[in-house]
């Protein structure tokens, strides 16, 4: 909760700021406009601003849980076949470095315009922070401990399974703090290129109209379904990992 309490505080300072910059300068509408305008928003189209959230929603937590499910299932996989994953993991330093928004149109294009593109966009952008991270986590694995379990003799499987995914579990839950809040992201990018709802779709129609107070509403409220994907990843991976000890 002490990062909703931050968010909350940071907000109230922003727009702040935010309506002494609009006063002092003079600043259009068009161009900036103030905190309450951009409320007014809210309370002019409650059941637009609903119904395009819900739309976002849906793709980013559809996102979130297919690009976890793969980027955990590749981060075994690389672990569990190590020949393969010096393979396979340069491949994945080289995806990783594409922009977003050259592969979106692509994705669009193979999933057409419903949420499918959308989803899959999403879950792109949370696919690699978890699977670096959790690869990272069991590589690093302490060879003492390594060592140590080679002893008993137990097998490559069950050193995996019993000893090093357990440890690189605080990897796995980096990766996803990481990914989490990126998931609205990746829809939305989706939305821009292209999409007949959402809040991606909303800011392209209002940009195209100068409406920069349903622009600014609209990503306010992206800024609120981001703090609270993080707020849900960490309540729901605390038991994973209760036992490492945060500095």
């Amino acid at each position: 909760m002490r990062l909703a309490f931050t968010f909350v505080r940071s907000l109230v300072v922003l727009a702040a700021l935010w309506q002494a910059a609009v006063v002092v300068f003079a600043l259009p509408r068009y161009l900036l406009p103030t905190p309450v305008e951009v409320l007014a928003v809210f309370a002019r189209q409650p059941g637009f601003l609903l119904e395009q959230s819900l739309v976002t929603i849906a793709e980013m937590l559809a996102g979130l849980a297919v690009g976890t499910a793969f980027g955990v299932a590749t981060a075994i996989g690389l672990a569990a076949f190590p020949r393969f994953g010096k393979l396979v993991w340069p491949v994945v330093l080289v995806l990783q470095a594409f922009p977003v928004f050259v592969i979106a149109p692509l994705l669009v294009l193979w999933f057409g315009f419903g949420m499918a593109s959308k989803i899959v966009m999403a879950a792109i952008i949370i696919f690699f922070p978890v699977v670096s991270a959790f690869s990272d986590g069991l590589r690093r694995t302490d060879t003492q401990i390594l060592d140590a379990v080679a002893l008993t003799k137990a097998s490559h499987w069950q050193a995996l399974r019993l000893v090093r995914l357990p440890l690189a579990l605080p990897g796995l839950v980096t990766g996803l703090r990481v990914a989490a809040p990126l998931a609205p992201l990746g829809a939305v990018v989706g939305e821009w290129v292209g999409a007949s709802a959402g809040l991606g779709f909303v800011i392209v129609q209002a940009n195209a109209r100068m409406q920069t107070d349903v622009v600014f509403a609209a990503m306010a409220i992206l800024a609120v379904f981001a703090v609270a994907l993080r707020l849900l990843v960490d309540e729901a991976t605390r038991p994973l990992a209760h036992w490492a000890r945060e500095n």
